[in-house]
């Protein structure tokens, strides 16, 4: 097995994708709204995917959200909130805003499990500053770390009791990035003392089974690397302060922050102590280097990843109806 999520690059795999991918055997794969139809095409997809590799707990990875981040769209799904919302209800109910994030989560992983998705890249543990880019903005949970921190635990819940895995990101913070990562290179300046405040949600969550790095430069622990390509940010900052043993991914390599070819990118950041190297775009010349240049996954984070799987398997048994849980949520939200 390689040490890589992939991309896809169409609604349907093609013969040279299904050869490839059966070859090269990577530890999982992500949809994008390219890949994603009907759902009875997404079933199909995934199915084959499982098929291909004989796992049923193969892990493919989706960015549903809600709000502005979300791939599979009305009028097929039903629209979801974004993260702003949870943290506005706190305001004046902490206990429903908890619970109605919780419930949110569950009918998420209802409509992602329906069509063989396993693992939702949610919850964002953020901490929002009233000066950083836009990019975050309402995706987050709030500015309070421990807010953020107990909005996130309720999301986990809420994936997991609905068949699906979450995975924290973006570790070790992308609150403080005043630059779209997408785009350009985010440098945060803040001193280490500062940092402790970003660290906190991910510190209270250390033991999410899955977790995603951000493409961000922390000068007061590494002023050369982003966090994704820094083995001090991810053994010293993410592995020992923060405690997280679980899996660690990239965020998606293809983006701008980073330099240098994806396929070096996908080496760095494995190089750099990430158990997997994400990459999203379904390239296929890309993928083929990656392939031949990305060794073997390592024992521990093969480990990683089967843990975490087999978290999920039984989980979906006797779930209300979508609708019910819909009801519920927007039920807890109307206290606001």
């Amino acid at each position: 097995m390689k040490p890589v999520i992939f991309g896809m690059a169409g609604e349907k795999l093609t013969t040279d994708e299904r050869a490839f991918f059966k070859q090269a055997e990577p530890a999982g794969y992500i949809l994008f709204a390219r890949n994603i139809i009907t759902k009875d095409q997404v079933r199909a997809l995934t199915d084959e995917l499982r098929t291909l590799h004989g796992r049923d707990d193969l892990a493919i990875l989706v960015d549903q959200e809600g709000g502005r981040v979300a791939r599979m769209k009305a009028p097929v799904w039903p629209e979801f909130p974004s993260g702003g919302v949870f943290d506005a209800l706190y305001e004046t109910a902490p206990a429903s805003a908890i619970e109605a994030a919780r419930v949110n989560a569950q009918a998420l992983a209802v409509i992602l499990a329906e069509v063989g998705v396993t693992v939702n890249c949610l919850p964002l543990l953020d901490v929002r500053q009233p000066d950083a880019d836009p990019i975050m903005g309402d995706r987050t949970l709030g500015m309070d770390p421990m807010r953020v921190a107990a909005i996130g635990r309720g999301i986990l819940e809420g994936l997991l009791k609905g068949g699906v895995m979450g995975v924290v990101k973006h570790m070790p913070g992308h609150g403080r990035a005043t630059v779209d990562s997408h785009k350009e290179l985010p440098v945060v300046t803040a001193p280490d003392i500062d940092l402790q405040h970003d660290l906190a949600p991910f510190a209270a969550l250390k033991d999410a089974p899955m977790g995603m790095t951000a493409h961000v430069v922390y000068t007061a622990w590494d002023k050369d690397n982003p966090a994704s390509l820094s083995p001090y940010v991810i053994e010293n900052i993410i592995r020992e302060r923060i405690g997280f043993n679980g899996l660690l991914m990239s965020d998606d390599i293809d983006m701008q922050a980073l330099s240098g070819s994806v396929p070096d990118r996908a080496v760095g950041v494995v190089q750099a102590g990430c158990d997997l190297a994400l990459n999203c775009w379904g390239r296929m010349d890309e993928m083929i280097e990656m392939a031949e240049r990305l060794p073997e996954i390592r024992p521990e984070s093969r480990t990683r990843l089967d843990r975490a799987m087999a978290m999920i398997s039984g989980t979906r048994r006797e779930l209300p109806p979508l609708a019910d849980l819909m009801a519920k949520r927007d039920a807890l939200l109307a206290v606001a």
